[in-house]
């Protein structure tokens, strides 16, 4: 069962991935390169001492539904590093959570601190899975269960699996907004993500051939 999830994810992830390559040229990264610093853990909800400065300038529904979207989506992101930061004792992989984690969190802050401004909802980064189905690259509550039960090897490829899929859907939400949101802020924003998402799954994708079967 654990094997189709894994080659199911995976396979979506590589199609995604050369969709949006061309999209991601020529643009700077904004996530930070990798590191072995731990950052500390996210707030469950932003509040108004811990989120962003308000974006600048006019707005519309699509740069709403970007920043409510991206908040619980980076939130697993988040979690799913944890996890590795505890469970696994690959090199790699903990750097790449790392990374995952300095980048994220802050981009929670940022986007909550848009959504005061713009008098919308702002909702908790832990919403989980069971309210971010429509979400693309989100992982359900089923998914993440298996992955909590995952150990050793199995845990590292399915991690790496799961990201790399996870971070394709960010990517879609990313390019979505681009197309359809007004505000300069949160279009800078995702073709950040694009961008930075873009490379990391490269990096584990080639990371993901040199693991243990």
């Amino acid at each position: 069962m654990k094997r189709l999830l894994i080659i199911g994810i995976s396979a979506g992830a590589m199609v995604l991935v050369a969709a949006c390559s061309s999209s991601s040229k020529g643009h700077s990264a904004g996530h930070g390169g990798m590191s072995t610093g731990m950052s500390m853990p996210h707030n469950a909800q932003s509040t108004p001492s811990t989120a962003g400065a308000p974006a600048s300038g006019p707005h519309n529904s699509a740069d709403a539904k970007f920043a409510t979207d991206m908040i619980p989506h980076h939130g697993q992101a988040v979690t799913m590093a944890d996890m590795a930061l505890a469970r696994t004792s690959n090199a790699e992989i903990k750097q790449l959570a790392n990374a995952i984690k300095r980048a994220q969190d802050p981009e929670i802050q940022q986007m909550s601190g848009w959504l005061m401004g713009w008098d919308e909802p702002v909702p908790s980064s832990t919403m989980g899975a069971h309210a971010g189905m429509e979400m693309p690259g989100m992982m359900s509550a089923k998914d993440m269960a298996v992955l909590d039960k995952a150990t050793g090897a199995s845990f590292d490829r399915m991690w790496v699996t799961m990201m790399t899929a996870h971070h394709n859907g960010a990517i879609a939400m990313g390019m979505t907004e681009i197309a359809d949101g007004q505000n300069a802020a949160a279009k800078s924003l995702a073709q950040s993500i694009i961008t930075s998402q873009s490379a990391e799954i490269a990096t584990m994708q080639k990371l993901l051939t040199s693991l243990p079967s």
